[in-house]
């Protein structure tokens, strides 16, 4: 159970105060920019290699971020006809370390007991130009997405491990990120805070989105038609998928 100034959620950007590079780490090309679409600081990482540009946290690799929260929340985007690649470093109840990575690069699902590398699949707003399951660099329609990692699921289900707590988070070239962020809630970004008391869904475990983490939605349009959602590993999938992909429009639906 996360402790209590980790509850209901923790905006990881905010709390480590990202922007001070204290107890952050930059290397190559990361810039902090304004984006009027989404109403604020985003960061840009990019770089000709994927390893050369990096915002990681914590600073040192020897400290742990402590992150005990079930899921981790990434609002992300990929730059356009471009390759990206994120490193998770989690810790096991037994201590043992393992890295969860994910990349367009991959292109197939890898493990070892200390390494789970997943194939990430980049969407489209036009189906039509992204090949259906083909991994590659991102389409230049791509969109800004919420990543929802099921962290103790992806232990289990891969390593047959038992979760303990996020320990560190590289976010590499090349990609947009707006924020991150860990809760023991399912945050369901496309419902509003009145459907959600309306419908009882905080009953099965699902919140709305927390304005401080959310993609703006202006007056007429729904948030799934703008931007992209994405859970791994998807639930009700009998096998566990082998890369992460947009499946399941919700978890409200």
């Amino acid at each position: 159970v996360p402790a209590a100034w980790q509850r209901p959620y923790l905006n990881i950007f905010k709390h480590f105060r990202v922007e001070e590079w204290k107890r952050s780490a930059k290397e190559g090309d990361v810039a902090a920019l304004t984006d009027a679409r989404l109403k604020g600081t985003i960061y840009r990482i990019r770089g000709s290699n994927p390893a050369s540009s990096y915002l990681q946290l914590p600073r040192a690799g020897t400290q742990s971020l402590g992150l005990t929260g079930r899921y981790l929340y990434l609002l992300f985007r990929p730059l356009a006809r471009k390759h990206f690649l994120v490193h998770l470093d989690v810790t096991t109840e037994e201590n043992q370390v393992v890295r969860i990575s994910f990349s367009s690069l991959f292109k197939e699902f890898k493990a070892t007991a200390t390494w789970l590398q997943f194939p990430f699949v980049c969407g489209a707003a036009s189906e039509g130009t992204a090949r259906r399951g083909a991994t590659g660099a991102a389409p230049a329609d791509v969109r800004w997405t919420c990543l929802v990692l099921d962290l103790p699921s992806i232990l289990a289900l891969y390593l047959n491990r038992r979760y303990s707590h996020l320990r560190g988070v590289k976010l590499c070239s090349n990609l947009l990120v707006k924020n991150l962020c860990t809760s023991d809630l399912l945050f369901d970004p496309g419902v509003t805070f009145s459907e959600a008391r309306l419908r009882d869904l905080s009953a099965r475990g699902v919140a709305p989105m927390p304005r401080e983490m959310a993609f703006p939605v202006p007056k007429g349009n729904k948030w799934h038609d703008l931007y992209d959602y994405i859970r791994f590993p998807s639930e009700g999938s009998k096998l566990p998928y082998d890369s992460i992909r947009k499946s399941c429009p919700s978890p409200a639906a």
